[in-house]
């Protein structure tokens, strides 16, 4: 049996695809789901779903860190479509599936695989958004929230999304230690949408 979780880099479970759709504002976004990446299902989860209605932009820079299937990313650029979109993941099939629900659905977007931003050293981002892997632990979440800091313009914002009681309030003491700031943009079920600005 496969221990695999999203945050593998080539997963090797059978690809099982599953098909779903949802509105923002009065768009249409279809979206192929696959498994072995995040948010395998036939609709999207109520985190990202919360972070994706929490969002407005600071800027016209974009980054989905940890894309998944691309639900953040082309959420965005279908509300936004002047948005420069960057979709960034570890899991190749990630990419894969997000380069191709961003044809599917015809919204442009740069989509690179990436160790967080180990393949984009150089670039800076007015809005980072993520859903982050927080079974992978406090370090690997301290250095998530560290280079998000490095790769935003001054002004720009971090958002993230998480269950508060099961590392979300960690998460956001993290954001206020580097940031100097973090707020509860949205909240329910549970799940809060915290924001950081640099």
């Amino acid at each position: 049996m496969s221990h695999e979780h999203y945050y593998t880099p080539n997963p090797t479970s059978e690809i099982v695809e599953k098909q779903m759709s949802f509105k923002i504002g009065d768009k249409l976004l279809e979206l192929t789901s696959v498994s072995g990446v995040f948010g395998f299902s036939s609709h999207v989860d109520k985190a990202t779903l919360m972070l994706i209605h929490a969002f407005s932009p600071t800027g016209k820079e974009f980054l989905d860190l940890g894309c998944g299937f691309g639900a953040v990313g082309l959420s965005a650029k279908i509300q936004y479509p002047d948005l420069e979109i960057t979709m960034v993941d570890i899991n190749s099939r990630a990419i894969e599936y997000s380069l191709k629900n961003a044809r599917a659905n015809h919204l442009e977007s740069k989509v690179i695989l990436s160790d967080l931003y180990s393949e984009i050293p150089t670039s800076k981002f007015s809005d980072i958004l993520s859903n982050p892997p927080i079974a992978m632990g406090k370090p690997f979440l301290k250095r998530l929230i560290n280079e998000t800091f490095e790769h935003l313009t001054v002004g720009g914002a971090f958002w993230l999304v998480a269950f508060h009681n099961k590392g979300g309030e960690t998460l956001k003491n993290l954001m206020f230690e580097r940031f100097g700031n973090a707020i509860d943009v949205e909240k329910g079920g549970g799940i809060r949408v915290y924001k950081s600005i640099k």
